[in-house]
């Protein structure tokens, strides 16, 4: 089954006022997590995003999700992205096949009844 990547952001900080802005963003943090549809990865981190004073300022209270997330993305940059995609995938993979198992003890296992023989007659 294709992996199914979701980015959110969770949190925001902001320098209370700049020039005549107020609440200007300057590190978003997010998460990406990822399912197979049974197994799921999750990894996050925060993103350094610049204010652009050439571009129109969005007050605080009317950004979008999408907005901030396309900035994050363009501020961690393909390869930062292709490392947390990678890392989500390893841990799903790593969920459906373990390198690894710790199964119970073999003395605290019931042991099987015995299965009786039918006897003709």
């Amino acid at each position: 089954m294709p992996i199914t990547n979701t980015w959110t952001i969770t949190k925001l900080d902001c320098y209370p006022q700049q020039g005549e802005n107020t609440d200007v963003v300057f590190t978003s943090h997010w998460t990406l997590e990822a399912t197979d549809g049974t197994h799921t990865g999750r990894t996050y981190g925060i993103a350094s995003v610049t204010y652009d004073e050439n571009e129109p300022f969005v007050p605080y209270a009317e950004l979008t999700e999408a907005q901030v997330l396309s900035w994050t993305l363009a501020a961690l940059g393909e390869a930062q992205i292709t490392v947390a995609e990678t890392e989500v995938t390893q841990q799903i993979q790593v969920q459906a096949n373990p390198p690894s198992v710790t199964p119970p003890l073999p003395w605290t296992v019931p042991a099987a009844a015995p299965v009786e023989e039918p006897t003709e007659g």
